[in-house]
């Protein structure tokens, strides 16, 4: 398993109800989160982005081709483009509106009045509370397993207890010594749990949710 927790993503519904950005969704919006923010006016500024990112551009060197633009944004794994209207244009161009929906990349108007710096601030604050939220409930979730280790017969009760934790089915698996916990994919909360069910087994098996 990773040796750090998934970071929560924010999804782009969450930018587009604070009224105080006054962003308005263009394209595709719907079920999609991001997990950065980054701001370029680069013709190119695919090579500068990991993946997941809300890219904020005033579209400065846009140039002709906004279709390889956008291309190139989906290949390097951009979640979103936020479009800052002015001073460079006045409206998101219709041909990069075109093109988010040929190759689906969701796209965001952002007002003239909102700094693409307001947008960044925004996303950090939700993330940061995102992560609060998820380290409570891992926290309280934790306790519980303490709780079922503590049992007569240990191991079982802690599979019960991270079972019900997770809605869903756990199963242990004989393993070598160190082996560590495998896992499914999933939230921060899943990777600590599974994390502590590793070290009551003392890890000498892998577990493993479904």
């Amino acid at each position: 398993m990773p040796d750090q927790p998934p970071t929560p993503g924010i999804a782009l519904s969450a930018l587009l109800a604070d009224r105080e950005l006054g962003l308005r969704g263009l394209h595709a919006v719907e079920g999609v989160a991001v997990h950065a923010v980054h701001a370029s006016e680069m013709a190119d500024p695919s090579p500068y982005l990991l993946g997941g990112e809300l890219l904020l551009t005033a579209g400065a060197q846009l140039g002709p081709d906004a279709d390889g633009y956008v291309a190139r944004l989906v290949t390097a794994g951009a979640a979103a483009l936020g479009f800052g209207v002015a001073p460079v244009h006045e409206e998101v161009p219709p041909e990069l509106v075109a093109a988010c929906a040929r190759h689906g990349l969701p796209l965001l108007e952002v007002p003239p009045g909102t700094p693409f710096t307001a947008v960044a601030r925004t996303v950090w604050r939700l993330m940061a509370e995102a992560r609060t939220r998820e380290l409570r409930r891992v926290t309280e979730a934790q306790q519980a397993l303490a709780a079922a280790a503590a049992r007569p017969e240990p191991v079982p009760a802690v599979l019960r207890r991270l079972a019900a934790s997770l809605g869903g089915r756990v199963v242990l698996l004989p393993g070598r010594p160190g082996t560590g916990a495998g896992s499914c994919a999933g939230s921060a909360r899943l990777w600590h749990l599974l994390r502590a069910a590793d070290q009551i087994c003392d890890g000498q098996a892998r577990v493993y949710c479904g």
